[in-house]
Formats: structure tokens, sequence, C-alpha cells
């Protein structure tokens, strides 16, 4: 599923920040010593970490998280999402051939070769620690496997759009975050905000980049429908290409040349079901008159669907940007860049790259930041007594 040249570029360029961001960062033995606290720290290997991969990620899944496991000396088992065993397989492969050439110890990645559930299940309860990239329903089993586990939320990026930026440019971010991929990914842009007296500028904006807008509710209708009946997410649309979707819905006269398709809404999060996360190149569109209006709706939508995954804020408001953390309950603000290549961390911001983006217990999980290789070691404290330390007296700590 998805673009082939997108897979290149996720592989490339995963790899790449992944290695840049973790090159020469102490990561076993004492890593910090804090004389003013008489504190030193010591990195050790958690043991064999178990990794359920998805799907939509069957490389840089494995990839990145073997490369954060045996960063901090650990071993890793990798489970693949039995779809994409052969791929999931033959990246281990490559892995292991290169780790030979290193001299590295046998066998510290392996792979389920034949995944079930049952074998899934196994893992996640025999290994040291469980990353869990998949549905919520998997992330729930893993968390309920009696091992520590980091598993993901469920991803609907809202987009934030103000008054006061360039909409030709965020058309073009807009629309390269939500094609990446053919949109499988959870940091794809799923739904625009733009202001009601703006809209007509965004259409526009998205139609010169390569948008086609739907903007009659029949059309909308035929794609509710198809890709959501009874409201339930239609695997068949996933990846999907915009002839494939067109297809699909019965749409007619969509140009070939169509790069995404946005779609009118009629209300907002249980009111549209077009607000829910959407696993293929289609925007909805919503719009707002007050900028609290705008939080409202990227609020509700979420609440819906996607709590403490990630929005995109396209503003130059320090105000309203700083506001939106107020209302919206997520782990990732991007602010002014493309969500579905920035979210999971780039060369340009300092987010830290992943394939594993916690939601924090808005999503049920237990990080709220993307997944890195502190994550996998265990610390140790040696606290030593720090003789000349200032210890305030009674009436100083209790002073208001």
């Amino acid at each position: 599923m998805g673009r082939v040249d997108s897979k290149i570029a996720k592989c490339k360029n995963k790899s790449k920040s992944t290695w840049w961001r973790m090159k020469d960062q102490k990561s076993r033995g004492i890593i910090e010593r804090d004389e003013v606290n008489g504190i030193m720290k010591v990195a050790k290997p958690i043991g064999v970490v178990g990794c359920v991969t998805a799907t939509t990620n069957p490389v840089i899944n494995p990839m990145h998280n073997s490369m954060c496991a045996l960063k901090c000396g650990n071993a890793v088992i990798i489970c693949p999402h039995p779809r994409a065993k052969g791929v999931g397989v033959r990246a281990v492969e490559l892995m292991n051939e290169a780790l030979d050439k290193l001299g590295m110890p046998k066998n510290l990645i392996q792979i389920i070769k034949e995944p079930t559930m049952e074998l899934s299940a196994g893992l996640m309860k025999t290994v040291d620690l469980c990353i869990c990239t998949g549905g919520p329903g998997l992330v729930k089993v893993a968390y309920s496997s009696g091992k520590p586990a980091l598993g993901v939320g469920q991803g609907n990026v809202q987009v934030l759009v103000d008054r006061d930026v360039d909409y030709d440019e965020v058309a073009k971010m807009v629309i390269a975050g939500r094609t990446f991929d053919n949109g499988v990914l959870c940091t794809c842009e799923q739904n625009v905000i733009c202001p009601k007296d703006k809209v007509d500028e965004m259409v526009a904006a998205l139609r010169a980049n390569g948008a086609y807008y739907i903007d009659n509710q029949a059309d909308a209708d035929k794609v509710r429908n198809s890709a959501f009946p009874d409201g339930v997410f239609n695997k068949e649309w996933t990846g999907t290409t915009i002839q494939q979707m067109a297809d699909l819905a019965g749409l007619e006269g969509i140009p070939e040349d169509t790069k995404v398709l946005v779609c009118c809404t009629k209300g907002y999060a249980r009111q549209e079901v077009l607000a829910k996360e959407k696993l293929f190149p289609m925007l909805a569109l919503f719009t707002y008159d007050t900028w609290e209006e705008c939080m409202e709706i990227a609020r509700a939508n979420l609440e819906m669907e996607g709590m403490g995954h990630s929005v995109v804020i396209h503003s130059n408001n320090t105000e309203h940007i700083e506001a939106v953390p107020t209302v919206v309950n997520v782990s990732r603000y991007a602010v002014n860049q493309v969500g579905g290549t920035a979210l999971g961390g780039a060369m340009d911001n300092g987010l830290n790259p992943t394939t594993t983006l916690g939601c924090g217990t808005w999503g049920n999980n237990a990080i709220s930041e993307n997944l890195w290789f502190t994550h996998l070691m265990n610390v140790s404290r040696i606290s030593y007594k720090v003789p000349d330390m200032y210890i305030p007296t009674d009436e100083e700590i209790w002073a208001d």
C-alpha cells in the first residue's frame, strides 16, 4: 500500500535522521554526572525488546526500533504484521548482514517469520519490554501483557489555519503531508480548519496546487457511505490512489492529475464522519469565525478520534499558537511545517526522529513524546551526600 517513492524516502530520511541524532550520544555506563546534586546516572540495557510493527511502515518500524534498542545494548525480536511479513523478514536479513560485517554478536535482531495473533501475544508476555506500533486493540493487548509496554495512539492530525499566513504556502505544505505515502501515516494532515472569510482563498490555493474540491453534499455522501459505511472505516480505502477512491465512491469527472481530494463537511466531530482519521489522500474542510472556535473544532474532532496525537498550526500569531495547547490536548504541535514528515521528527526540527509516536494518557499511552533510545534503557542513580548543599529553614520552605 502507499507509494514506492514515499517508502524509499522514509527509509533514507528516517535512518539518516535517527543516526544523526543518536550518533555520539552516551547510552551505556555513566551517562551523566551532576556534581551540584551529587547524582551520577548509569545507563544499563533493558534486555530483550519485542517490537510489534505496523503494516503501514513494515521497514522503518523494525529499522528505527532496532537502532534504538541496539544503541542501548539490547537484543530485539520483531513481530511483523502478517500482511508485511515478507518485507519485514528481508529488512531484518539486511540489518543482520550489516551487523555481521561489524563483528557483532549473532541474533541481536530476530523476527517471527510466520506471525500470528497468538505468537504476537506470546512475545509481549515474554520480552523485557514491548514496543507496540499498531491499532488501539493491539496496543491494549500489549498493555495487558503483564510486561512493560510502549504503545501508540490513533492519529487524526488537525490543521489549524490562521488569517495571517500565506495560503498558497499552506496549501503546498498540507498537500505534501496529506499525499505522502498516499496518506497511510498517522502523522499525515487530515482536516483543514480555516476562517470562513478566507475559505474561498483556501480552496483556490488548494486547487492551484493539485486538489479537487468536492463542494456538494451528494458527492460527499458517496465518499462517506463508501469510506465509512455505518461510520466504520472501510479498510479497502487504505492507501488508495485518487482514481481508486473515485471508483470506490462512484465519483465522476475527477481529473487524472489530481493530487488530493478535499471534501466539504456538514458540522464537525460526531456530526461529520469525515472528521475521523482517513488513511487515504483526502482532506475534510471545516470553517470557523474566531480562533476560539477553530480550537474547539480541533478539540472536538480529536475527542472523537485521535486524542493525544498531533496537530499542525499555520499561524504567525504567537498568542494564537500558544493558546492551542490550553484547549487541544496532543503531544506534538508542529508550527508552519508539513505534518506528514515533521511530526515524526525531521532534520529541521527538534522532535526526536521516530516511528512510534506516544500520545500520553489522552491516547492511553505511557509516554507523551516520540519514542527514542532513551526509553529503551534502565537508568540507575548513584547518590552522594553533598556536604555544602544549602538546606533552607522551615520558615523559608513554608513562606508564601
